[in-house]
């Protein structure tokens, strides 16, 4: 333990360093003064003394036989006086109390009982001696135990009255004191009262304004030059003091202070400006109002709107409540909480930033093989199917410089990402394949980049591969207006191969380049302000946001706020996995600590506290929940005037990813297959394992699951099999597109499709009571089959069609008839066969639709 000194260890005691000091000195332990170390030994010692002052001692040092506690006491007691204004005076209250330890008594007659006992089981000793001994030791215990009660009974009640009278001094000499300070200021209040009055005049004529109960003017100006509080004239007069009846105070030492208290309501309405946003509830809108919750729900009801106090109500109900309170009613703008975070301060200094870079291209043609040349890692080894599905953002240390570099995907499927990647960055590297060319995905980055108003460093690649032909890549760009500098345009074309290594210091130098033209700050101090790239849900980690810092500084334990979500940044890590405690301007990093997962795409804010970034998410979740409530109202009418139509049918789906960037280009895809008779419906689509209750919902809705790159747990897989869920698993967008695409096509029906067999010319007509009329036909062309349905044509006008009745050559009947051959056809139930007429014969078949 460490020494402490003399008046430390006072401190700790509570008690005055004197006091400690004598209690030394008497315990035999010398000191030098308030400043010496006191040792252990010495604090046991003084122990040992205090406990045998108050009667502890040898073996009953464990249990004192009684405790004597002091206490003291300050209270204040405010008088009233003459002049209006409360006077305190300090009273000081000793106490002290004396408590007996009766276990240690009680212990004392058990131990004398036990030697009672024992003195009974000797047998040498009389009966009648025992039996007196016994009673004298219990005669002397007892009384001994009675004179001990006694005492300490007479020590309590003397204590108390000794407190109790100097209570009652104590509050008489305040009481004295008091009445003589009041009695002073009145003489000499009255004094300068006579001083100050002048010589009285005449007695001027009564006007109104100086009538008795008038309230003066707001704003008039007393004789001492103060402006005076608008009170009514009796409100002034209770402020005015009285002469004090003689038996005002009492001998009991209670104070008697008057009843009524020294404000009173002012006679002029206080009106507020009220802030209302778009929604608020009855009680926040009482409260901003300083007025009872109730009141404001009398009012409304009133005005014939019924709500409670939790219940939000709307912009106008609220200002039409605060007007009908008098007060100024002020509508808040629909996004000013987020113009009020992204607002910065002018005069932040701004540094020099590391250049985003942003790889596109169309899918395979070496975007991330590419960027695995530079920053010497093996990536696309890595991803599923050998193409990237999620945007990765790394920050390479070249010998050029520092340049922060985002990989997007290339596949059709991922356009948003491919948008999100173009509108944070400074400068688009655009990679082609020289043995490809220009590809739709191609087309696809160029626009984005334009679109984002970024320049373009277009990275020729796969330079190495026989039958690469750069030159056409640079004329296929050129018909998208992307013109090489050497052709005299401003876009830089750089050949590369990410397999060699070749061009690509050249690539890095004109990328450096290009960045200096831009002359790239931001400042560094401030709150960061970022914006989400990815998203995912991680075990053990919770919600994980891929975060690129536009400005400012994000440190560990800032609040922040990311589209709806919220929280405190836990820890971040960069793009190789260390953990960092500071990321800056043009850093990606990994953030952890929000609510739930953010959307890709929102902008990550640091706010100055917590509970600011909760408000704006709730505002922001409260928003989102109006307009996913109108939406729904919306669908529930489409489908009331879709009634007695033919619906189409829908294969539903339920979509888990592993990050929101994925789940939100699978959904898109998804939703655009399908025609009007059958067609995609994502009952849900979200981030993480697949659990129980997505198998739940899936039973519900008779949809199939699909896992991107995710799982289903214990309980998910056990459900499956008992509610009889399909969950299908995919670690390729392109696979799940094609299966899915094939579901929807199972469910369109074939399309009828009729193709002509035969045809028959009719040379004459032939009338017969049996068989009715027969037409005698020479078949021209294809071949005339029974059971085939035919058209009867006149001039090439279909006038009749249906089923053959009859097939003859000669007399037989025939099941076909070939071309260049004679007949007799008979047409069930048509009878206006002329000559020169066509039979068409023709036949029937099922063609399957894809979607």
């Amino acid at each position: 333990m460490a020494e402490v000194t003399v008046t430390q260890f006072a401190e700790v005691l509570k008690v005055p360093v004197d006091r400690l000091l004598t209690q030394l000195g008497e315990a035999g332990i010398k000191v030098g003064g308030a400043d010496d170390i006191i040792s252990e030994e010495a604090k046991m010692e003084l122990l040992t003394h205090l406990r045998r002052a108050h009667g502890r001692h040898g073996e009953d040092a464990a249990a004192p036989r009684k405790i004597t506690l002091q206490r003291k006491s300050q209270q204040e007691i405010k008088l009233a006086s003459t002049l209006g204004r409360a006077r305190t005076v300090a009273v000081e209250v000793r106490r002290k109390k004396t408590y007996l330890n009766r276990s240690v008594i009680e212990e004392e007659q058990r131990q004398r009982q036990e030697v009672v006992d024992k003195l009974r089981t000797v047998e040498d000793v009389t009966g009648q001696e025992q039996e007196q001994e016994r009673a004298e030791n219990d005669r002397r215990a007892a009384e001994q135990i009675e004179r001990d009660r006694i005492e300490a009974d007479e020590r309590r009640v003397q204590e108390e009255a000794a407190r109790a009278r100097a209570e009652a001094d104590a509050r008489d000499a305040a009481e004295q004191q008091a009445r003589d300070r009041t009695e002073r200021e009145r003489e000499r209040a009255d004094a300068e009262r006579r001083a100050a009055e002048p010589p009285r005049p005449s007695k001027p004529a009564r006007t109104p304004e100086s009538a008795p109960g008038r309230a003066q003017a707001p704003g008039a100006a007393t004789k001492y030059g103060r402006q005076e509080l608008h009170v009514s004239a009796n409100a002034k007069a209770s402020f005015k003091k009285k002469q004090q009846p003689a038996g005002r105070y009492r001998r009991s030492g209670q104070v008697q202070v008057e009843a009524r208290h020294g404000f009173v309501e002012p006679t002029a309405p206080v009106k507020r400006d009220v802030q209302i946003p778009e929604t608020i509830t009855v009680g926040e809108l009482a409260n901003r109002m300083a007025i009872k919750a109730n009141e404001v729900i009398k009012t409304m009801m009133k005005m014939g709107v019924m709500a409670t106090i939790n219940q939000p109500i709307d912009q106008d109900t609220a200002t039409l409540v605060v007007e009908e309170f008098g007060h100024t009613a002020i509508a808040l703008k629909e996004d000013q909480l987020e113009e009020q975070l992204l607002a910065t301060s002018a005069d932040i200094e701004v540094l020099p930033r590391p250049p985003v870079v942003t790889i596109m291209g169309h899918v395979d043609h070496g975007k991330t093989s590419l960027l695995d040349h530079i920053r010497t890692t093996k990536v696309a080894a890595g991803e599923a199917g050998g193409i990237t599905q999620h945007i990765g953002a790394y920050q390479v240390q070249t010998p050029k410089g520092l340049i922060t570099f985002i990989d997007t995907p290339g596949h059709a499927a991922f356009t948003a990402m491919r948008a999100r990647g173009a509108n944070v960055t400074d400068i688009v590297i655009l990679v082609v394949a020289a043995d490809d060319g220009v590809m739709p995905q191609t087309i696809e980055a160029i626009q984005h980049a334009r679109a984002a108003e970024v320049p373009i460093v277009v990275a020729v690649n796969k330079i190495d591969k026989h039958g690469a032909d750069p030159d056409r890549v640079r004329n296929d760009l050129g018909k998208q207006n992307v013109i090489p500098e050497e052709w005299g345009g401003d876009v830089m074309f750089v050949n590369v191969s990410a397999k060699t290594g070749e061009g690509i210091d050249k690539l890095l130098e004109s990328v450096l380049l290009q960045a200096e033209v831009l002359d790239l700050k931001a400042p560094t101090t401030g709150l960061a302000v970022g914006v989400v790239l990815e998203s995912s849900i991680e075990k053990g980690r919770g919600p994980v946001a891929t975060v690129l810092v536009k400005r400012g500084t994000l440190k560990t334990g800032d609040p922040i706020i990311a589209g709806q979500e919220f929280g405190r940044v836990r820890a971040l890590f960069d793009a190789l996995g260390k953990q960092v405690q500071t990321a800056g301007p043009a850093q990606p990093v990994q953030v952890l600590g929000l609510s739930d997962v953010p959307g890709a795409g929102d902008d990550l804010l640091v706010v100055e506290s917590e509970r600011k970034a909760r408000e704006v998410a709730l505002y922001r979740q409260g928003k989102y929940r109006d307009v996913r409530l109108a939406g729904a109202t919306k669908k529930v009418e489409d489908v009331f005037s879709q009634l007695g139509e033919n619906a189409g049918q829908f294969v539903n789906l339920i979509v888990k990813a592993d990050v929101q960037g994925s789940a939100e280009a699978l959904r898109d895809s998804l939703s655009r297959i399908g025609t009007d008779e059958a067609s995609v419906k994502v009952i849900a689509s979200g981030v993480g394992g697949i659990t129980e209750s997505d198998v739940s919902l899936a039973a519900a809705s008779r949809a199939r699951i699909i896992g991107f790159n995710v799982r289903a747990d214990g309980a998910a897989r056990s459900a499956m099999k008992d509610q009889g869920v399909e969950i299908n698993y995919y670690s390729i967008i392109y696979e799940a597109l094609d299966d899915v695409r094939s579901w929807v096509t199972g469910m369109l029906k074939p399309e009828i499709k009729e193709q002509i067999v035969g045809l028959a010319e009719v040379r004459e007509v032939f009338r017969s009571s049996k068989f009715g009329t027969v037409a005698g036909c020479l078949v021209t062309e294809g071949v005339i089959k029974r059971g085939n349905p035919v058209r009867v044509l006149r001039e090439n006008v279909v006038i009749h069609q249906g089923e053959l009745d009859s097939l003859r050559r000669f007399k037989d009947d025939v099941g076909e008839v070939r071309g260049g051959t004679e007949c007799g056809i008979g047409v069930v139930k048509y009878n206006d066969i002329r000559v020169g007429d066509q039979i068409e014969c023709f036949a029937r078949f099922e063609v399957a639709r894809s979607a």
